[in-house]
């Protein structure tokens, strides 16, 4: 078809040089699609490239230790995916013998594989003839074909696969899935495409009836969840401080964090002092205790926002109640996985 000769012949000449493109190896494309979910290329990037210099095998990966690999993911978010990363690589190693799954259905069974990430893998790796379609290739196919359906409703989602499926070129599936891919991310961008220089605009639907602008159309996002996070950062002796696991299926599973005290709207000190945690740590030891910063640090996750604020608690002796804590020396915080909102804040302080 016409459409997918275009864009590879747009692709070839305008594509940009990545280390997952010189390669048709399970292990790095896999890698790759994992890191770049919901990630910029820019930021993914020196990520694949410790991953891989780490890691340079799924054995390699297999063999590290979680808090390891949740480390070297510290900063991108997302932390399932670091955890499903794991998990599947020591499938792979120790239950397929280092040998990826080679067809489309057959990696959908891969923990953390979903639709996207099998097809990429399939067409480029095996080169089977199955559509990525991804935030990039919603936004080319609706402007193109001046589709208004909402791209995450169920008929949407529905619709925009089977076209992909129609469009696909099955004798080079890879450079096709790549092109459309490659194709939304540098030439019909989300905002101000390309339009005047565009190879696709004298058939583009979209274009011709002025709709490129609101293209594609997405249903609203669920509301955002406000929640206050109240982190109490304590200095024993100056040497010594205090961290929990956070455990569960909320954010940040099996990420470190300082004890929290989380509350329903914004607090003062006397709510601080008098919460649970702090006097179950603090016990009868005396103690010192000031807010760090006034302003609320705000960090924003996809469904919820986090109103955070540090407490700096200095102590003279050790408290004698830290259960389901652990203490640490000062000078080793930083060798333990945390989220980056406590990264960040380790950086500035510790």
């Amino acid at each position: 078809m016409i459409f997918s000769k275009k864009l590879i012949s747009w692709y070839l000449q305008n594509k940009r040089t990545m280390p997952w493109r010189e390669t048709t190896d399970p292990y790095r494309i896999w890698l790759s699609e994992i890191i770049l979910q919901q990630t910029r290329v820019a930021q993914g990037l020196p990520y694949y490239m410790s991953f891989i210099d780490t890691y340079p095998t799924v054995f390699d990966l297999a063999n590290a230790e979680e808090e390891q690999v949740l480390k070297l993911w510290q900063g991108l978010g997302y932390y399932s995916r670091a955890r499903n990363l794991h998990a599947t690589a020591r499938y792979v190693a120790n239950d397929l013998k280092g040998v990826f799954p080679v067809t489309y259905k057959e990696l959908l069974t891969l923990k953390g594989v979903g639709d996207y990430t099998a097809s990429a893998i399939a067409s480029i790796c095996y080169n089977e003839a199955v559509p990525v379609v991804d935030g990039n290739v919603y936004r080319v196919l609706s402007r193109y074909f001046n589709i208004a359906t909402p791209i995450n409703s169920t008929e949407g989602i529905k619709n925009f696969k089977k076209l992909a499926i129609e469009l696909i070129d099955h004798k080079d599936p890879a450079t096709h899935n790549q092109a459309i891919m490659e194709f939304g991310a540098l030439q019909c961008k989300p905002q101000s495409p390309y339009c005047i220089i565009c190879p696709l605009n004298e058939s583009c639907e979209g274009l011709k009836k002025g709709k490129v602008s609101v293209l594609p159309v997405k249903l609203k996002k669920q509301k955002i969840k406000k929640r206050y996070f109240n982190y109490l950062i304590f200095f024993i002796d100056t040497r010594t401080t205090i961290i929990r696991q956070r455990a569960g299926k909320g954010i940040w599973q099996n990420l470190y964090e300082f004890p929290l005290v989380e509350a329903n709207s914004e607090v003062d000190m006397n709510y601080i002092e008098n919460s649970d945690i702090f006097k179950d740590i603090i016990g009868d030891v005396k103690y010192e205790i000031t807010l760090y910063e006034e302003p609320f640090i705000i960090h924003k996750l996809s469904h919820q926002h986090l109103y955070t604020r540090f407490y700096i608690i200095n102590l003279i002796k050790k408290p004698n109640k830290i259960e389901g804590h652990t203490l640490v020396e000062t000078k080793k915080i930083k060798e333990y996985p945390v989220p980056i909102l406590i990264g960040n804040f380790i950086d500035r302080v510790f």
